[in-house]
């Protein structure tokens, strides 16, 4: 944007320096390209206004879709992880049914579950750990 701007002062300057000459000039040729009128400045104005409204609708366009893209990564994301910890979930059943809790792992594994809120997360974070 800011180099939008610039060019749009260059032109607004060019323009005022192009005035003073258009109106030493005595050519015709010259008054009819380029019409010393104050509708022409005002004209010139507008377009210039007119143009930078465009660019300035552009580029929100442009950050509207890049926020829209980044909203789109983030919900498949949280939909990658939900399939995982759902993966995890049936890995953890699995591995709770086959440990003995007469074992060594199956006694330490109650003493660790007793911070957990059911022996199902604590199975999912011992093996989230162990990964």
């Amino acid at each position: 944007m800011d180099s939008i701007d610039k060019l749009l002062a260059e032109l607004q300057t060019e323009y005022k320096e192009v005035q003073p000459q258009q109106q030493q000039s005595k050519s015709a040729t010259a008054k009819s390209f380029i019409p010393s009128s104050p509708k022409s400045a005002s004209f010139m104005d507008n377009l210039l206004a007119e143009v930078q409204a465009d660019f300035a609708e552009q580029d929100a366009a442009i950050e509207l879709k890049k926020q829209q893209e980044l909203e789109h990564e983030r919900i498949r994301q949280e939909q990658l992880k939900a399939k995982q910890l759902e993966a995890l979930k049936v890995q953890a059943k699995e591995w709770l049914a086959k440990v003995d809790p007469l074992s060594s792992e199956g006694l330490w594994f109650e003493k660790f579950a007793e911070s957990y809120s059911s022996k199902l997360e604590a199975a999912i974070e011992y093996l989230r750990s162990n990964d």
